[in-house]
């Protein structure tokens, strides 16, 4: 049955199978994870994209809300080669557009072959190939989705407090610290993994003024990840900027690609970007390749005064970037690993080994 079509950049439309009606538009992008279907669809960072999934049978465990990453769904529609009844549904109950019965490894290889683009969808019973060549029409590239923070932010802070009994003397784990984190489109897993580790997380909202960040005398300054370009999200470099060499300052994701600018980095499009949970990522001082979770398509192309510590073993872009003076500490993979291995979930400790460092330093002073 054909009642849905998905118009590319490239000219060509696709015939499929509407499972949730509408219309959308967005950049297409793919994910390679064959499992995690709804941490990746309430991924913040999808936000104005459209997600195809390369994993042919998306819905196979049903669909649970504790394993959301935030309270909604954010691409602004789904593409799969096969949805089950349960994603579906829930597509539809969130307004969300979704079709399948379309060759997605097809659309996959045009990606990786021509990079991200635009995509228009049409699906219901009216839809025809002129309604999703309308809505490729009128889409964006995502540097112009310049509110798009303001969109996936927090509208007013909020605190989740330590999930677990600190105690000052018990090592990395258990450091009672006052992160304040920076939310431009926070996964949920990001806040625990710091709250499960004797951290109280002030969450923020991305354009937070300094006086704000001040007046709760945090130990650490965290840059969160987030949808479209860095260089849209001046509050937050800014930010950063203001509190460099002050206090210790960490970022995942978007998060890293924001501290980079705020030094005098500077970011950059990527073809088609990292999104998927078996990115390899080689630490340059050990050696160690460890697999982890991406999800951006944007990357740091000149880490300014930054070490770079960690690089992608598939392309050379930086995973890791580090300045121990500064005690700055990011990661351009998600560390918190839903979905995917946890291969790289010390970060967190490390993160928070900065801030028992630099109360030694005060001490000593």
């Amino acid at each position: 049955m054909t009642d849905a079509y998905v118009a590319l950049a490239d000219g060509r439309v696709f015939e499929a199978r509407s499972r949730a009606p509408g219309r959308a538009r967005g950049e297409l992008v793919f994910t390679t994870a064959y499992t995690g279907y709804e941490e990746s669809l309430t991924d913040p960072s999808y936000e104005e994209q459209v997600l195809t999934f390369s994993y042919p049978l998306i819905g196979n465990y049903g669909v649970r809300d504790e394993r959301f990453e935030s309270d909604r769904v954010h691409p602004n529609a789904a593409v799969a080669r096969e949805f089950t009844d349960d994603v579906a549904e829930w597509l539809a109950d969130a307004d969300v557009p979704a079709v399948d019965h379309l060759d997605t490894r097809e659309i996959v290889t045009s990606v990786r072959e021509e990079g991200a683009m635009a995509c228009g969808i049409a699906a219901g019973p009216d839809a025809t190939p002129a309604a999703a060549r309308a809505e490729l029409d009128a889409a964006e590239p995502m540097s112009a989705h310049t509110e798009i923070g303001a969109q996936v932010s927090t509208p007013e802070s909020y605190t989740v407090e330590s999930t677990e009994a600190s105690d000052v003397d018990a090592g990395v784990t258990g450091v009672d610290a006052d992160v304040a984190l920076l939310d431009c489109g926070a996964k949920g897993s990001i806040i625990s993994s710091l709250a499960e580790r004797g951290a109280d997380v002030h969450v923020l909202p991305h354009d937070t003024d300094p006086a704000t960040v001040a007046g709760l005398e945090p130990d650490v300054l965290f840059v969160s990840n987030g949808p479209g370009d860095p260089a849209t999200y001046e509050a937050a470099e800014a930010l950063v900027e203001e509190f460099l060499g002050e206090v210790p300052i960490a970022g995942i994701c978007l998060g890293q690609q924001i501290v980079a600018r705020a030094v005098g980095g500077e970011t950059e499009k990527m073809a088609f970007g990292h999104r998927g949970v078996n990115q390899p990522v080689r630490d340059l001082e050990t050696d160690q390749v460890v697999m982890t979770t991406q999800n951006h398509g944007y990357s740091v192309a000149d880490p300014g005064p930054l070490d770079v510590t960690q690089v992608n073993v598939n392309d050379g872009t930086a995973e890791g970037l580090d300045h121990e003076e500064w005690n700055v500490l990011t990661r351009q993979y998600h560390p918190e690993a839903n979905p995917g291995p946890h291969d790289s979930l010390g970060f967190f400790d490390d993160v928070l080994a900065t801030v028992a460092e630099s109360r030694r330093v005060v001490a000593a002073d």
